[in-house]
């Protein structure tokens, strides 16, 4: 086990080394990126390692994919910039890695489909929204279908909604590829596990963005927002949701939702 835990540090250390340099993440990130890598591909294996890296490279990579188009944007809409801090690791990677830890604890085959639905997820969440932001047509509250603007808690767009789906779609099939299975049907299930989980835990987290998230008004720029400070320097007020549920609590819970997903999926094949 000690061999693999530093096997695993290493690798950690150098990919998430090259993201530091990349500024795709934040020194607190970078630590939290480095825990989340060593448990998960120590304690889970190699093939769950992958899924993780495919999760985090890729999020990385679309980050700075028109940057410049979607900075004006993310900086009025969003708390938190492309360079990852500690929260967003361990909110995009943290579920994954206690189930790792819960695996190597008590084996189960549903494990790994309940990790395959959690990197599902948070692939496919944020495909959906480096990708999804970048369409022509505004999105849609997911509640109740009111164009609202890009980047709004809740908004959907066939776009991010494909893309979502492709994400999602992915890592099952890497899953399915890299798993051992001793059926067509469990390597179907695996891609299933994959599409669905992430669709669905994606679509959860529209759903918690535009009813539960805490949401702030900035009432110079009017204009919602996830920041407590505006761009324009102003002190925004409270305008809906748990005060205490942040986007990063947004996206944790709604990846274990896509993995209790996938998991159900594979229950019924093993």
């Amino acid at each position: 086990m000690w061999q693999n835990l530093l096997l695993a540090f290493g690798l950690s250390l150098l990919i998430v080394g090259l993201a530091y340099w990349r500024q795709s993440l934040a020194p607190s990130g970078a630590a939290a990126a480095v825990l989340v890598g060593t448990l998960t591909f120590g304690l889970g294996g190699w093939v769950w390692g992958i899924l993780l890296g495919i999760f985090f490279v890729s999020s990385s990579a679309l980050s700075h994919f028109k940057e410049e188009q979607k900075q004006q944007m993310a900086e009025e809409k969003f708390d938190k910039s492309h360079r990852r801090d500690a929260g967003q690791v361990l909110a995009n990677g943290g579920a994954g890695t206690l189930i790792a830890v819960a695996s190597f604890i008590w084996p189960s085959p549903l494990w790994v489909y309940l990790f395959v639905g959690t990197m599902a997820t948070v692939t496919a969440d944020t495909w959906a929204t480096e990708l999804g932001t970048l369409s022509r047509r505004p999105p849609r509250l997911i509640t109740n279908g009111k164009r609202v603007e890009v980047g709004t808690s809740g908004g959907v767009s066939r776009l991010g909604t494909a893309v979502s789906f492709g994400g999602g779609l992915l890592i099952g099939l890497v899953a399915a590829l890299l798993l051992p299975w001793n059926s067509l049907g469990t390597a179907l299930s695996l891609i299933l596990a994959g599409a669905v989980g992430g669709l669905s835990g994606s679509l959860f987290d529209s759903l918690l963005g535009a009813t539960v998230q805490q949401i702030f008004y900035c009432p110079v720029c009017q204009k919602e927002t996830e920041k407590k400070l505006h761009r324009c320097g102003t002190t925004t007020r409270f305008l809906r949701g748990w005060r205490w549920l942040n986007n990063d609590g947004v996206n944790f819970t709604a990846s274990l939702v896509g993995g209790v997903v996938a998991a159900l999926i594979g229950w019924t094949f093993v």
